[in-house]
Formats: structure tokens, C-alpha cells, sequence
């Protein structure tokens, strides 16, 4: 099997894990795989054969920024095989001197949620924090699309991505759910082409499993991209620019991995999705 790297997971500090999954399982209805502790996520990657999983927190609120960017230095000095980004919020007064730190510490990038953070993407908040972390040569990996906990946020639709794109001296972008979650139509037409520009497959493929049977009217209301749907737009976009990813704990990273492998794929498409993409933008040996 390939080696894996997974860029699309989360973790909770112990103390808080089991309340902050109870209360964004019960906002999106959705199970989890893991505790949500770093503990729990190294035991998921040594089963499902897992390489490098990359942490992706995210800052609801201005005093957490400097917290979780903390929090990362010390667990990229402590892992050898975890890589936390760093967290960064639109209102975040001092947000260019804390860019440079994040910077300086060895961050390799930092993930926003336009949804979870209720700002438009192409708000000038954001696109001063694009332009920046482009400057210093930060990753960004931007949650694209719908969320499933606040499915009538337009906050990060494609077009509003672009159009932030567009307005910002955009460096390297990593778009979530594969371009955008439940806007699929529109991520081929709007990205494919931009090289700087790369999606990663998380919560995306096959359907999502319910915390509560009951929730859901149908089947099909869990419904995500069919494996063919998921293929063509590997294709369209090109494989050298498709990232491998999880969500977990939100999907099992066992079963993800199990089921890309599946994909009808070239053997060397698989590695590049799921090693060889994100090995050279991590500049993992």
C-alpha cells in the first residue's frame, strides 16, 4: 500500500474533546470515529496505515488565536508523525504580527472557516490575511463550500472564494471537501486550471453517517459524490493538485483510506492523492 498522508483531520485538547464532539455532532447530526483527543487520532492512523495526519484547528473566537497557534508549535516539537497548522481569525486585531510568528515557529500553514467564524471569505478581513500568509509562504486550507452543522451559511460558496482569490495575492490554497462541500457543480468550472490551487477529498465521498437515524428523511439526504462523480473531478483537476483527507474524527480514516484505494485510479494518481501532493507541499522526505 501507499504511504498516507492525511491532510484534513481535527483534535480537541483533552479536557474539552468529549464536550466539543457531543456539541458538534448533535449541530450537524453526524457520528464521529474517535474521542477527538491526539491520543485517539495516533491509534486511528496506526490501524488504518497512516503516515503524517495534519491538524487543522480552528479559531471560533479572537482569544483563542494565540492559544491554538501555542498549542501547535508545541505539538509540532513533540510528534513526529502529527503537523499542526496554525489557527488564524478575521477580527484578530494583530493579526499580521501573529502571521509572522506562525511563520518563524515552523507553521507550515493555517486553516480559516469562514462558516464556523460567520464572515464572508472575500470580506477584506480575510483577503489582508490571504495576502500575507502569501508573502510569508503559509499554506492555506480554507473549509470551501457548504457545512453540514449550518447548511444555510453562504459564507465560503465557491464564487465567493474566487472572488477572494482574485482580490488577494493568493499563494498556496487548499480548498476543502473538494473544492467546496454540496457545490460540486461549481468547483470545475471556477478552479480547475488555477495551479496554485489544490482540494483535498475530506468528507466527500460515498454519504456521511448520522448520529441519529431518525434525523434524515432518506438515504439520499446523506448522499455525497459517487465514485464516479469523485473520480471525474480528480480527473478534470488533474491529480498532482488533489490532496488526500479525511475529516476525521467526522469519517473513519480506515474506511477512507479503504475506499479511495477502491477508486478506479492509476497506481500513480493514488500516490500522488495520497502521499506524493501533500509530501511535496509539507516538504515531508
Amino acid at each position: 500500500m501507499s504511504r498516507v498522508i492525511d491532510i484534513h483531520t481535527h483534535t480537541f485538547p483533552d479536557k474539552i474533546a468529549s464536550r466539543a464532539l457531543e456539541s458538534l455532532s448533535s449541530k450537524s447530526h453526524t457520528k464521529y470515529f474517535t474521542d477527538g483527543t491526539i491520543k485517539a487520532l495516533k491509534e486511528s492512523m496506526t490501524a488504518a496505515g497512516v503516515d503524517y495526519s495534519v491538524i487543522l484547528p480552528v479559531a471560533t473566537r479572537l482569544e483563542q488565536v494565540e492559544k491554538i497557534n501555542n498549542s501547535a508549535i508545541e505539538i509540532n516539537s513533540r510528534e513526529r508523525n502529527l503537523i499542526s497548522f496554525g489557527a488564524m481569525h478575521p477580527d484578530y486585531e494583530n493579526y499580521s504580527r501573529e502571521l509572522e510568528r506562525i511563520y518563524k515557529s515552523g507553521i507550515k500553514g493555517i486553516k480559516i472557516h469562514p462558516v464556523y467564524q460567520g464572515v464572508n471569505i472575500n470580506d477584506e478581513r480575510y483577503i489582508r490575511i490571504l495576502t500575507q500568509a502569501a508573502e510569508l509562504g503559509l499554506i492555506v486550507l480554507i473549509h470551501a463550500g457548504r457545512d453540514i452543522g449550518f447548511p444555510d451559511s453562504e459564507c465560503a460558496m465557491p464564487v465567493k472564494i474566487l472572488d477572494a482569490l482574485k482580490k488577494s495575492d493568493s499563494g498556496r490554497i487548499i480548498l476543502a471537501h473538494m473544492g467546496g462541500w454540496r457545490c460540486w457543480d461549481e468547483v470545475c468550472n471556477l478552479f480547475a486550471g488555477r495551479e496554485n490551487i489544490y482540494i483535498d477529498t475530506a468528507f466527500s465521498l460515498g454519504a456521511f453517517i448520522p448520529n441519529d437515524d431518525s434525523y434524515y428523511k432518506s438515504h439520499d439526504e446523506c448522499k455525497m459524490l459517487s465514485s464516479q462523480e469523485f473520480t471525474r473531478i480528480i480527473r478534470t483537476f488533474g491529480a498532482e493538485r488533489v490532496l488526500f483527507g479525511t475529516d476525521s474524527p467526522w469519517s473513519s480514516q480506515l474506511d477512507s483510506v479503504k475506499e479511495f484505494e477502491s477508486l478506479e485510479l492509476t497506481d500513480s494518481e493514488k500516490e500522488l492523492i495520497l502521499f506524493g501532493n501533500a509530501a511535496r507541499l509539507l516538504c515531508i522526505q
